[in-house]
């Protein structure tokens, strides 16, 4: 098999991508798999022992099986919980998506048979005036996965999301359904719906999981779809 490497982007904010990523790095681990998760820009980020820690990288860093120092995992940890090009303007910083894929493409030279580099937001968040995580995404040409929140709204976005990556050029290797509100009226019949409306398959359903046991959850996604892709 050889190395597979994705792009994991959302339909939104606060859909559930890091959760997700978490559930497919130990669906992996659980089948043997080496992996490493990448979170290259990360705002919102609280200050630990001297330096800047965002909640994501660190679910990210627990849960793959691979070592990487905090640094290589999220070479852009920004203070300010908002966009990220503003919260690096806050401090004097700069996002520039060439300097970014080359971290990216540093760290994942650690020896893993599936790596995942996580965006932030949605797929067209800025990265500075004229950048955004799509042009990361495009520049590492990573096939994309992409995390979709089950709630209202989230067809739409879904399928808008979906036409901006193919139009972008890359390919997207499947979606998973995040039940992130669990009151969501007639959930099957949404997550039917994007099942015919979206060319690329879907990797599975994850259930609402207010304390997640990430081993049992890990049987909610199709790991093998992504497997299958590196055949």
């Amino acid at each position: 098999m050889k190395k597979l490497r994705y792009f994991v982007t959302g339909t939104d904010t606060g859909v559930g991508k890091t959760f997700a990523t978490c559930v497919l790095l130990e669906a992996a681990r659980q089948q043997g798999l080496r992996t490493l998760a990448l979170k290259p820009v990360a705002a919102g980020c609280d200050e630990i022992d001297g330096a800047l820690r965002n909640d994501d990288a660190l679910q990210l860093q627990q849960h793959m099986t691979e070592s990487l120092d905090y640094e290589q995992i999220n070479p852009f940890a920004l203070r300010a919980a908002v966009a990220p090009h503003i919260a690096a303007q806050l401090e004097g910083r700069r996002l520039l998506v060439s300097r970014i894929a080359g971290l990216v493409r540093g760290s994942a030279m650690q020896p893993a048979d599936i790596t995942l580099v996580e965006g932030a937001g949605g797929w067209y968040v800025p990265l500075n005036d004229k950048e955004t995580l799509a042009d990361l995404a495009r520049e590492l040409q990573l096939p994309v996965i992409m995390v979709v929140g089950m709630r209202l709204g989230c067809l739409n976005h879904a399928i808008l999301t979906t036409r901006a990556i193919f139009r972008d050029g890359l390919r997207m290797a499947g979606w998973i359904a995040n039940v992130i509100d669990p009151q969501m009226p007639e959930l099957d019949a949404n997550i039917a719906t994007l099942k015919n409306l979206l060319s690329a398959p879907c990797l599975g359903v994850i259930p609402h999981s207010p304390a997640p046991d990430f081993a049992e959850l890990a049987s909610a996604v199709q790991i093998d779809l992504l497997l299958n892709q590196g055949r």
